[in-house]
């Protein structure tokens, strides 16, 4: 897979917190000025949370969200995440829509299956990442955590934007960190605020997804926001 400008943003070795903005917590009537506001002010890719009403108990977006956004954003980063019960269903369809990197969850597929459809994911032309829960043992993650491009550790339960961080993580994101290579990232979100990125950066994670923090302040304020979260 040849690598692209948009892929760069995440292979990239890391040196100071890249900043995701959620579209979850968009204006999705105003979707594309809220986006490209959010770019301006500092976000270093784009963030994509596709729920499915089964694997979470909310129901958001598809491929073609993912599609519209790499119309008006073609050089951006598409970060996707799958909280579904069958993210094998939807990968490819969303690598042909233009997405970056395209993560799913350890409690779907662990061992050789997760590792079979990170290289599925990888043939379709996007990065693999593989997140988990805040429940979750850490250890089916680190027993694979080396075929995967991104590794994401749920701050919060998954579902809904606005959440409370949830410091127990931390450990186990110190534990992932242990295991990566230079050109894998360790992403977090849920709760990632100015407030708690420091947490964050402290305990090895290199890529901050941030919904109200962003989303939730108005559009002057943002580009503050996302410095205080990357100079934390």
């Amino acid at each position: 897979m040849a690598a692209t400008p948009a892929h760069e943003v995440f292979k990239h070795p890391a040196r100071t917190p890249l900043i995701g903005p959620s579209i979850l917590s968009a204006d999705f009537g105003r979707m594309e000025e809220d986006c490209r506001q959010a770019i301006e002010a500092g976000g270093d890719y784009l963030h994509l949370d596709v729920m499915d009403g089964r694997f979470v108990p909310n129901l958001t977006m598809g491929p073609d969200m993912c599609r519209w956004m790499r119309k008006y954003f073609p050089t951006a980063a598409l970060d996707v995440h799958l909280m579904v019960e069958e993210p094998e269903k939807f990968a490819e369809a969303f690598a042909a829509a233009g997405a970056t990197n395209i993560t799913f969850h350890v409690e779907v597929h662990s061992g050789s299956a997760a590792v079979r459809l990170a290289e599925k994911i990888r043939s379709a032309g996007a990065l693999a990442g593989l997140a988990i829960n805040p429940p979750t043992a850490v250890a089916p993650m680190l027993e694979i955590a080396g075929a995967f491009d991104m590794l994401l550790v749920m701050s919060v339960n998954p579902g809904f934007s606005g959440q409370a961080f949830i410091p127990s993580v931390l450990e186990k994101a110190k534990a992932v960190k242990g295991l990566l290579r230079p050109d894998q990232r360790l992403e977090v979100d849920g709760g990632v605020s100015p407030k708690t990125a420091r947490a964050c950066k402290d305990a090895g994670m290199d890529a901050f997804v941030a919904a109200t923090a962003i989303f939730g302040v108005a559009p002057a304020g943002r580009a503050k926001a996302i410095r205080e979260m990357r100079e934390a």
